[in-house]
């Protein structure tokens, strides 16, 4: 809600109202002594005068904001795989508010528009974090429903920034409470995966065997070193292993591509709200809730093995386009139903889902090592569209349709090549570099097995099962992923364990621990 509120801010903030003239201006005149607004709106056009020549400002400050974004994206994604998502998360946060206080008592235009890009540096930077972590706390198998409940809040947040923007017109009131709706999450929201793990691990084993009908009398737990070799191949995956890869080298060019349409047709439909017939609270408030429905579209149409990831992103893409496309032959006289407006949401609505489809299926096509890396290269793309996008319907200038027409050619090349893709639904997602183009490499983790759920504690979970594909007959050795996002559990046999050993494996999907299990008889 807080990252839609600052995304959106220069939609009200900067808009214009009508005035006229009263005499020619003239050289060393200041224009505010013959320009008269006739609305009574306070924003930064109204007090810094930034109309005719200085009109253009107005979309400089919103694409700095997105060439904020950009840098963001490309620092923090490959910092917060080195030192953490959490101290990341937190520090950029932090400075966001810092100088979302700067854009509220900027004494110029200049102060305005250089706090609007750090404000969009912070806010990249969180952003693609916010994303990633969400994205780990859960398995593979609720990425699709995290990522849209997480697209969900920021299109709550933009229909209450349009309700927050009626109640508070005042362009520096606006701006201060759109900054206070940050609210600093709790330590117990984001824990550290190292606090209290040996004592958290022994009691959820000792339950899950004491389910099991085994009663434990000697628990251990050995942590085995790690080869230096294996740590140093695991950070050297990098931005370049995208370029040098060839399968990496395809998908991030074509991942890049619809990233960018995706943004410059949600951000440039969004942001063109204010310009709209209507009331520009109204209107913002409509391009917000206009969202809701699409997520669950989402949920339903990516789950389905006849389309899946690849055909619902394409197919939404293709909508977005042609609903913007038959925006140009809609006459000025037609109703409601049939007018611009209407057709613009709708196009608004697709790209919405396409959007969001963007974010899962792009953490399913790259590798865990390089997952943060491939993300924040696409979001680079997209801030490259966000960057464009306030420009775009200064194309009316030239033909009252250009706008919608670069809208829809952008989303149906964007559908075309998104189907040059694979498809990532009920498919194991790569772990390493080695990993892609082998879907045979199995995992214990990942095998078509019955599991019964049973919750432990607060925030932990484990699956039981007594058969599994990937395990021996004799049952000697069991494997216990202990994850580093949550303290999440996965067993495969039951459990009368006598020694366990905690090996670090950067390469399983969560990034955490596995702890393998010798038992000294047969589970049953």
């Amino acid at each position: 809600v807080y990252m839609a509120c600052q995304s959106m801010l220069i939609v009200l903030v900067g808009f214009t109202p009508e005035y006229r003239i009263e005499q020619p201006h003239q050289d060393g005149v200041p224009v505010s002594q013959h320009v008269t607004f006739t609305e009574n709106v306070d924003s930064i056009v109204t007090e810094w005068f930034l109309i005719k020549q200085q009109a253009y400002k107005v979309s400089l400050a919103g694409s700095l904001f997105f060439a904020g974004l950009l840098i963001g994206n490309v620092v923090f994604g490959p910092l917060s795989d080195k030192i953490g998502r959490r101290p990341v998360y937190l520090t950029g946060l932090f400075f966001e508010v810092v100088f979302g206080y700067v854009t509220t008592f900027a004494p110029s235009y200049e102060v305005f528009a250089a706090s609007r890009f750090l404000v969009g540096l912070m806010n990249g930077g969180i952003g693609l974090v916010c994303f990633v972590l969400t994205q780990e706390y859960v398995g593979k198998s609720y990425w699709a429903m995290t990522g849209t409940l997480t697209s969900m809040t920021f299109a709550v947040g933009i229909a209450l920034f349009g309700a927050l923007g009626y109640l508070i017109q005042p362009w520096r009131s606006l701006a201060t409470a759109a900054n206070s709706s940050v609210h600093t999450p709790e330590r117990r929201v984001a824990p550290h995966s190292h606090e209290k793990p040996v004592k958290f691990v022994l009691d959820v084993l000792r339950f899950m065997a004491s389910r099991n009908g085994n009663a434990v009398k000697h628990l251990m737990l050995q942590r085995v070193g790690v080869s230096k070799a294996g740590n140093h191949k695991s950070r050297g995956a990098g931005v370049l292993q995208l370029i040098i890869h060839p399968v990496l080298r395809l998908r991030t060019m074509v991942l890049m591509y619809v990233w960018y349409a995706c943004s410059l047709v949600y951000y440039g439909l969004t942001l063109g709200a204010g310009e709209t017939s209507g009331s520009r609270y109204v209107n913002v408030a409509m391009y917000g809730l206009v969202e809701l429905p699409a997520y669950p579209l989402c949920i339903y149409f990516i789950n389905k093995h006849w389309a899946g990831r690849r055909k619902s992103m394409a197919s939404f893409l293709c909508l977005a386009g042609s609903a913007c496309l038959c925006t140009t032959f809609i006459p000025e006289n037609a109703g409601a139903l049939l007018s611009v407006t209407s057709l613009a949401l709708v196009g608004k609505l697709m790209v919405s889902a396409a959007f969001n489809i963007a974010y899962v299926y792009t953490s399913e096509l790259y590798p865990t090592v390089i997952r943060n890396a491939g993300l924040g290269v696409c979001s680079m793309s997209c801030r490259v569209g966000g960057i464009l996008a306030p420009f775009v319907p200064s194309m009316r200038a030239l033909h009252t349709s250009m706008p919608f027409t670069v809208f829809c050619l952008s989303g149906l090349s964007a559908a075309c090549l998104g189907l040059l893709l694979p498809e990532t639904l009920n498919r194991p997602a790569a772990e390493t570099l080695e990993e892609l183009g082998s879907p045979g490499l199995g995992r214990v983790l990942e095998s078509k097995v019955r599991h019964r759920w049973v919750f432990v504690g607060r925030f932990c979970f484990y699956s039981h099962s007594r058969r599994s594909s990937n395990i021996k007959p004799d049952g000697s050795v069991r494997q216990i992923l202990f994850s580093r996002s949550c303290p999440c559990f996965l067993s495969v046999c039951s459990l009368c364990c006598m020694k366990m050993k905690a090996v670090h494996r950067p390469t399983n999907e969560a990034g955490g621990l596995v702890f393998i299990a010798q038992n000294r008889k047969r589970s049953r």
